[in-house]
């Protein structure tokens, strides 16, 4: 699982990028040569041609500043109240109405979405809810952040790591588990690999892997522990394969699916099948571990990828930093509108899928398509999101070493 640093608080320029692709846009302009024309009668529609081009998008931008500026005070307040009573409201202990679906079940979880006290302020850039409902996540300065399988109601938090595997604080891009649970791997930069095993903590330096100290952006694990691929990508668009097995770990030839565009995720749904995707529209997919790509999409996706995450081959689903989420079943790639910020973090289960963005939102989907919106604001960007398998425990985090749980 891979992922990306959020964008700072919007500008203008990022913002009239967007609204020049609205019909709004399309209105201001005509209008603007509508009144072009009638400037031959009388210079006076000079200044009613400016103005019908430009007011519009200062109206908008302002606008949603203001909007903007109500969402931060109302997380903060939220914040504030889950620092000061522990206590669930009546919008916390209730779990958020979705559709029932009349051929799958819904997806089952014991509560909603919660902000926890972490022992740490540092960014974490991507998590990982291993199968046995650990959690390990990681950020800047090599931190590794560990949430212990629950116990009962207990839930307890440490750091693993608080300089990176080889000692050195680089910052860690990328973590992921085995299928079983048992071993975590995770990836950074100048070329920082780690392997941690989770019931004893013991870790493992396989930093500069091939010789290589790019700066990997993302690492995806297939396999049980003892008999592990991993895969890890970088910014020059190449996949690195790896193959851990009774101990002992092996490195093949980089490879690059796509025209070298740095790769911004991946993900392996076993050991055998995977995809990742770059920032120039590419979307590839392996089903033989990383041996070989052969590119499945995107080509006409209007924002530039993020991250995506899969179940198998066949299905693939792809968030951008438009708010928009692809989905691919195989043959057809469909657009959904998730919300209108970057999709930094998405999440995979049988019978959902998770996503997370700059505004510190989560988003649900279920069974039947459709796309709901978390009671719970986190305060700060959320950069990744991850689920176990029967999703009785998912954790989003982010920026200033925040992190957001359901269970």
């Amino acid at each position: 699982m891979a992922t990306h640093d959020a964008p700072s608080v919007e500008g203008f320029v990022p913002f009239f990028r967007r609204y020049a692709q609205t019909w709004v846009h399309a209105v201001a302009a005509a209008g603007m040569t509508a009144f072009g024309t009638l400037a031959v009668f009388h210079r006076g529609f000079i200044i009613l041609a400016l103005a019908s081009y430009v007011l519009p998008p200062i109206v908008l931008y302002l606008r949603g500043a203001s909007a903007d500026r109500t969402d931060s005070e109302t997380a903060t307040d939220r914040a504030d109240a889950v620092a000061t009573d522990d206590r669930p409201t009546e919008a916390e202990a209730a779990p958020l109405e979705r559709p029932a679906d009349e051929t799958r079940p819904e997806p089952e979880h014991a509560g909603t979405w919660t902000l926890v006290d972490a022992p740490t302020e540092a960014t974490l850039r991507d998590v990982c809810v291993t199968a046995t409902g650990a959690v390990h996540a990681v950020g800047e300065d090599g931190l590794v952040l560990a949430g212990a399988a629950p116990d009962g109601a207990a839930r307890e938090w440490s750091i693993a790591l608080e300089d990176g595997p080889a000692a050195a604080g680089e910052d860690l891009h990328g973590v992921d588990a085995t299928a079983d649970g048992e071993a975590v791997w995770v990836a950074g930069d100048s070329g920082a690999v780690g392997r941690l095993e989770v019931t004893t903590g013991r870790h493992t330096d396989y930093t500069a892997p091939a010789g290589i100290t790019d700066n990997w952006l993302g690492v995806a694990v297939g396999g049980p522990a003892g008999d592990e691929t991993i895969l890890l990508i970088n910014g020059s668009g190449a996949v690195l394969r790896g193959r851990y097995r009774d101990g002992e770990l092996s490195w093949a030839d980089p490879i690059t699916p796509g025209s070298g565009s740095s790769l911004s995720g991946v993900a392996l749904a076993d050991a055998s099948v995977g995809y990742c995707c770059d920032t120039n529209d590419g979307v590839f997919e392996t089903t033989d571990g990383g041996d070989s790509f052969s590119r499945v999409g995107l080509g006409d996706a209007s924002g530039t990828l993020e991250n995506l995450a899969t179940l198998g081959e066949g299905d693939c689903f792809v968030s951008a930093d438009d708010g928009v989420v692809h989905r691919y079943d195989g043959s057809t790639w469909t657009p959904e509108r998730v919300g209108e910020e970057a999709i930094c973090g998405i999440a995979r289960r049988e019978v959902e899928t998770i996503a997370c963005d700059a505004d510190g939102v989560i988003h649900e989907r279920t069974a039947v398509a459709e796309w709901n919106r978390a009671d719970t604001i986190a305060p700060e960007p959320l950069l990744a999101v991850s689920v176990d398998g029967d999703g009785h425990r998912a954790v989003a985090v982010g920026e200033e070493g925040t992190v957001v749980e359901r269970w």
